[in-house]
């Protein structure tokens, strides 16, 4: 079973797990995170009908709990309590590394604020689109600037004129819905950068498009399917 030793208080402590899990191909877990969230006592879910699916693959049966950027505060509160009370939590999102571009970082800053040393933080190393991404990517990692998922509007043109005056290798996500706007704003303010497109990553229609900004956008116009799906987009100064 999973737990932790608070050597000055000589106890038990509860842990709360921040566990990455795949961003695709359900076989792309740890054999560490397939154990813990076994061994948790609740497992807190974007989506639980998602996780689900990644349970029962596992034969995982840990209570699953929802939290997501809707959450009330009394939700929040009620985990912290059962913290407090020496349970076990896993965090999870519907894909990848939690607290990465992803509304679990506030409940992660607010145990640390609300509890402290007396619950243990621990990370369960696992997927990320962005360092996937980067990998097969071939432009240097060594330094870069990664901006999460764009605005919807507010600020979004402001971004990209941002981007345009970087040195630095931008990252970002971005939706289904929005792939084409953002391309279209790439060719506006950085047209001669490269751009690489990882696509649905680990999924069976995987694909890494790379060229001009407006390569790409020929490329998805000429099939509008190519445009579903979800995208990291890699900008090379």
């Amino acid at each position: 079973m999973c737990y932790n030793f608070n050597m000055e208080k000589g106890e038990e402590i509860a842990t709360l797990y921040i566990v990455g899990t795949p961003i695709g191909n359900l076989e792309d877990i740890t054999y560490r995170a397939v154990r813990i969230l076994k061994e948790v006592d609740y497992i807190l879910c974007e989506d639980t009908r998602t996780t689900q699916t990644l349970l029962n693959r596992y034969n995982i049966n840990s209570k699953t709990i929802s939290y997501h950027c809707h959450s009330t505060e009394n939700k929040e509160q009620e985990i912290i309590n059962f913290l407090r009370a020496g349970k076990n939590i896993a965090l999870v999102s519907d894909a990848g590394t939690p607290c990465i571009s992803d509304p679990g970082v506030l409940l992660v800053s607010n145990v640390k604020k609300e509890l402290g040393d007396s619950v243990k933080i621990s990370p369960i190393p696992g997927p990320s689109a962005l360092i996937s991404a980067l990998s097969a990517s071939g432009i240097s990692s060594a330094e870069f600037t990664f901006l999460g998922f764009l605005p919807h509007k507010k600020g979004r043109e402001k971004i990209f004129k941002e981007i345009a005056e970087s040195k630095k290798v931008i990252v970002f996500y971005e939706s289904t819905h929005r792939i084409l706007k953002a391309l279209d704003s790439l060719n506006k303010y950085v047209p001669k950068h490269r751009i690489v497109i990882a696509r649905e990553m680990t999924k069976q229609f995987e694909e890494f498009i790379e060229g001009h900004p407006i390569d790409i956008i020929s490329y998805f116009e000429k099939d509008p399917v190519r445009t579903k799906g979800e995208f990291v987009v890699i900008v090379k100064p």
